[in-house]
């Protein structure tokens, strides 16, 4: 049987890997008796940890929120996760969160276990960041806008668009979508009656009106961004049918650049788009599977000049071979 300190330590890990739990569950993972469980959680309390109880048959122990932090205990895998995602969110597209990161990095990596700091330095030693210009967003308005969709509250702000212009709009904010590069709000713009996306790096001072609401038929938020940025903004947008596994062009096609759906289990719709038709018919020929543009007309004869290039190209290449 572990010590008083042990369990203690170890009460409090269990508790903290999920919401509820029933005291003979408990005294069961601890090898106690409930009465011993009960003293248990009247130390935790004297510490300062609010353990909530239940009473009854259908009763049991919660670890509620209160002013003390409780150890955060983690197994070996957990540990060095959270260690290569502090490493990764030392790149990231959050203004100071690489200052954050370091400091919480060094906190964690002074009290890891030696064999588990010998884990995370081969992770930080094999691994090497690949820079990225992407502009940064401040986690003050990444804040503001998370509160006022959690509370259904009207939000005012200003935006730039893409050429830079300034409006100021107002909306109701739905969710906040991380694509991995950028941060992107869907909500209702009040003034267009609409749905719409909005980079969160061109909001500028965010402020909650004061006015609740009530969610209208919102989107899929994931999905209404992925489709918005895949193809909305472009000039150009194609539908294409690649004669290959959703799956396989899934992994070639990020979700910020296009948008594939499967269309059985060999084939699948690619919906994309781009400011140069060349471009596109380069990329796709560059998929390295065969297609067939559904639209726009334009790209179909821009395949046309592509091919007829590269067959000059080989002719040219290949003459007065033996």
């Amino acid at each position: 049987m572990l010590d008083t300190s042990a369990r203690l330590l170890r009460l409090l890990a269990i508790l903290q890997t999920r919401p509820d739990w029933t005291g003979p569950e408990l005294a069961e993972r601890l090898e106690v008796t409930v009465r011993t469980l009960r003293r248990d959680v009247a130390r935790l309390r004297d510490l300062g940890y609010p353990v909530r109880a239940t009473p009854g048959v259908a009763g049991g122990y919660r670890l509620g929120a209160g002013s003390t932090l409780p150890p955060l205990l983690l197994d070996d895998d957990e540990a060095v996760a959270v260690v290569l995602s502090l490493r990764t969110a030392m790149g990231h597209t959050v203004t100071g969160i690489a200052e954050t990161s370091l400091r919480a990095l060094a906190k964690l990596e002074r009290i890891l276990p030696t064999r588990l700091r010998q884990r995370a330095a081969a992770l930080r030693l094999a691994t090497v960041a690949l820079p990225d210009q992407v502009a940064t967003v401040d986690p003050d308005v990444l804040t503001v806008i998370a509160e006022a969709c959690q509370g259904s509250q009207q939000l005012r702000f200003g935006y730039r668009n893409r050429d830079g212009e300034p409006s100021s709009r107002t909306v109701q904010p739905h969710r906040l979508v991380h694509t991995g590069r950028r941060w992107y709000l869907v909500a209702r713009d009040e003034d267009r009656d609409d749905w719409r996306t909005f980079r969160t790096d061109r909001i500028d001072d965010p402020r909650p009106t004061g006015t609740r609401f009530t969610p209208l038929d919102p989107p899929d938020a994931a999905a209404y961004v992925a489709e918005s940025i895949a193809a909305a903004p472009y000039r150009f947008r194609a539908r294409v049918l690649v004669r290959a596994p959703a799956q396989v062009i899934a992994e070639r096609i990020p979700p910020s650049t296009g948008i594939v759906e499967a269309v059985d289990q060999e084939s699948c719709l690619l919906t994309t788009g781009a400011d140069s038709l060349p471009f596109m018919a380069m990329h796709l020929a560059l998929l390295g599977h065969d297609f067939t543009v559904h639209e726009p007309a334009e790209l179909v004869d821009e395949l046309g000049t592509l091919a007829d290039r590269l067959a000059r190209a080989h002719h040219a290449s290949t003459a007065g071979r033996p």
